[in-house]
């Protein structure tokens, strides 16, 4: 089953008198449950096919299915759902809330969604231990290390089950090692939950670990290193 369905998607925007295509006519199809690299340079347009997956841009033209949806139809009400029921995000700068200790950012998206506290305090500290931050659940994110509030970015993007994951260089701010680290975190914790995970980085070496990847330049991807239905004949003939 498709997970994103892209038929000819294109970004355009005014630059002054410039037009920029930030997207440039991209088809791709991603399963359920695959983990995909998108790898490029700067202003490759990996970051604003993230964002149109997911809902926080719209197209110039062509067709966005996420999950059955066709995202380009949808209204602002309607986006903010997809969002908070389907779709998680993790960034490079981790946008945790300065104000809110680590289990008070976990919540913030079970609020939202108007999940039981109960729930959603088990469902936190389920997921502070799988990240090893069980003790720090008190702490403020100014009193984390780089890879902790990293880490705690990963558990909140993972606190409702989503059925796809939005990685935006997510180790950018870390040093190798740590990086390393916490992708090897990310994907265990999405393997477990069999999500759909993209991740935009300019690591080649982080882009291996990852079961397909996609170059893109110039707003189009250029080299795919398998297609969903590659993947599918590798894994019968194993």
């Amino acid at each position: 089953m498709s997970m994103i369905e892209l038929q000819q998607v294109a970004r355009r925007y005014q630059d002054g008198e410039r037009e920029v295509r930030a997207l440039d006519g991209v088809d791709l199809r991603v399963e359920a449950g695959e983990t995909v690299a998108l790898v490029g340079k700067s202003g490759s347009g990996k970051s604003t096919l993230l964002h149109i997956i997911g809902g926080l841009e719209q197209p110039s033209s062509g067709s966005v299915i996420v999950a059955g949806r066709h995202m380009e139809t949808l209204g602002d009400a309607e986006l903010t759902h997809f969002r908070l029921q389907q779709a998680g995000f993790i960034f490079q700068f981790f946008h945790l809330l300065p104000a809110l200790t680590v289990m008070e950012n976990l919540l913030f998206p079970t609020e939202l969604a108007g999940r039981p506290r109960r729930w959603s305090h088990d469902r936190a500290v389920t997921l502070a231990e799988a990240v090893g931050l069980a003790e720090r659940l008190q702490s403020y994110p100014d009193r984390l290390s780089g890879g902790e509030q990293q880490r705690v970015a990963i558990a909140r993007s993972l606190m409702l089950s989503p059925r796809l994951l939005l990685a935006d260089e997510p180790t950018g701010n870390l040093d190798s090692d740590t990086g390393a680290r916490v992708l090897d975190l990310l994907l265990r914790l999405t393997g477990e939950q069999g999500t759909t995970l993209l991740l935009a980085t300019h690591s080649m070496e982080l882009a291996a670990v990852l079961g397909r990847r996609l170059e893109l330049r110039d707003g189009r991807i250029v080299h795919d290193s398998g297609t969903p239905a590659d993947h599918g004949q590798a894994a019968a003939g194993a």
